[in-house]
């Protein structure tokens, strides 16, 4: 078992502001790893790096053992991703946002159909297949995005605010299935989230980011010891602070308008 995400030195700026400045951490394979922090933090511009949405300004990357900046390719294969936002076609049904996907990915239509069938049997849609994604519940969505993520057969799955805005007993449901996935079919999983109740029920570990740079990493357990805390969620604010935070696409937004203006109104 070696790692499957390996991070060394990773820095990412935008002109003079530094969203991500030289973190370093390691994921091994099969296990679940929890990536904390809070808004604008930079949990999102890294796992936009680790998945080749963004190029790093410096430092390094392997995802599977591949460069997301060189080998895209080989690591997008590598992963399945569900989105903090929607990502799914309301005017297809479950089977059809979930066989485009497989197609997408190349995997050929006899073995999507199965793989289609297993995954939407195990988060519990088989019987709503058929039925137009607009008219399912948020939490059933969420369920479809993580059986689509799963269809090409990925090393890795990146969940950012997996169970964001559902309720108690769909969020159990969906932290149930990536639980067993993760020991039964040694997928490596990493995630972010803000319900720290979440992290420290299937972390094995979690590194907490803060104004760019990793604060802490260790196990709940650890964490909570190390700063004296009854849960985790006070461990976070011990190591993070009170302060309320901006939310990072906010942050983002307004230095690419400070760089459109310095620029001449070019992006």
């Amino acid at each position: 078992m070696g790692d499957m995400i390996v991070v060394q030195d990773l820095v990412k700026n935008y002109g003079n502001f530094c969203a991500v400045n030289h973190i370093s951490f390691t994921v091994p394979e099969g296990k679940i790893f929890g990536f904390l922090g809070p808004n604008g933090a930079g949990k999102t511009t890294t796992i936009k790096m680790l998945t080749t949405i963004l190029d790093p300004t410096s430092g390094f990357i392997r995802v599977n053992g591949h460069d997301p900046v060189h080998e895209r390719k080989q690591v997008r294969r590598s992963f399945g991703i569900v989105f903090q936002d929607p990502s799914l076609d309301d005017e297809l049904t479950a089977l059809e946002n979930v066989d485009l996907h497989g197609a997408l990915y190349g995997v050929p239509r006899g073995e999507r159909m199965k793989r289609a069938q297993t995954l939407l049997e195990l988060v519990g849609l088989w019987d709503r297949r058929d039925d137009l994604v607009k008219q399912y519940s948020g939490g059933m969505k969420r369920r479809l995005e993580v059986a689509r993520a799963l269809l090409h057969r990925p090393r890795i799955l990146f969940l950012d605010e997996p169970t964001i805005g559902l309720d108690p007993q769909t969020r159990n449901h969906i932290w149930g299935y990536i639980d067993t996935l993760s020991k039964e079919q040694n997928v490596t999983v990493f995630f972010t989230t803000h319900y720290m109740e979440e992290a420290d029920r299937v972390a094995a570990e979690c590194a907490v980011i803060d104004h760019g740079k990793i604060v802490a990493q260790d196990t709940p357990a650890a964490l909570k010891q190390q700063t004296d805390s009854a849960t985790l969620e006070d461990a976070f604010i011990a190591l993070t602070g009170h302060a309320i935070r901006e939310e990072e696409g906010n942050v983002m937004d307004r230095m690419r308008m400070m760089r459109a203006a310095w620029r001449g109104g070019r992006r």
